[in-house]
Order: C-alpha cells, then structure tokens, then sequence
C-alpha cells in the first residue's frame, strides 16, 4: 500500500478546472451512497486487490482491508454404511438431507380432542 499512495496525492489534482468540480462531487456522492466507495476506490482495490474505500477512513478503520472469507463447511450426510461430504452445499434432491450432526425435525404436535381439553 505504500507504493500506491504518491498515487493517492495525485487524484485530486485531475480535476483542477473549476468547471469539473461540480460533475466529479456528484459522481463521487452517487456512488458512495451506492456502492460504498468513490472511483478512486475501485481503480485503488482493483490494482491492491484489497477492499479499499474512504468510508473506512470515516469509521476508524484503515483504508485499505484485507478480509479473507470464510471457508466453507462440507456439507456431511448419511449413506449407506458410509457418510458422504460435499464441499460446495448440498447435493440437489428432494427432499432435502438432513446432515449427519442434524437432530430430526420435531415432531408435529397432535391436537388433543375437544372432550379432553375441558
């Protein structure tokens, strides 16, 4: 990140004629409230490869954030005399499988008849 920011001093100076200052407020205000990040933003992450935007300066947090997302789970049911594990979801049935660490569902709650509730 430290290479990038001579980079960063320079943004602002590309729109120095008076005329295009009004244009770039509203361009970078739009997409703030839409995306979360000014253009500047995205060419900045898009080269760093980082989620980086000025709304995190705004909130304490660093420029620029490397979160890496979590990994996914296996998704693990039952076979027969095995267990099978599959890493991207569920495997399309219907019904759905339960997983192997899934308790049954509950059981539906049978009304009693009216001569007992009194």
């Amino acid at each position: 990140m430290k290479r990038f920011r001579p980079l960063l001093l320079l943004l602002p100076l590309a729109a120095c004629g008076g005329e295009s200052i009004g244009p770039m407020l509203f361009v970078n205000g739009g997409s703030i409230m839409l995306i979360g990040r000014t253009p500047a933003d995205v060419v900045v992450s898009a080269i760093t490869g980082s989620d980086c935007s000025v709304v995190h300066i705004d909130s304490g947090q660093p420029y620029c954030r490397t979160d890496i997302p979590p990994a996914l789970q296996p998704f693990c049911t039952r076979s027969l005399g095995t267990v099978d594990c599959w890493t991207n979801g569920p495997p399309p049935q219907t019904p759905a499988q339960r997983q192997v660490a899934d308790s049954p569902p509950p059981a539906a709650a049978v009304p009693r008849p009216w001569y007992r509730r009194l």
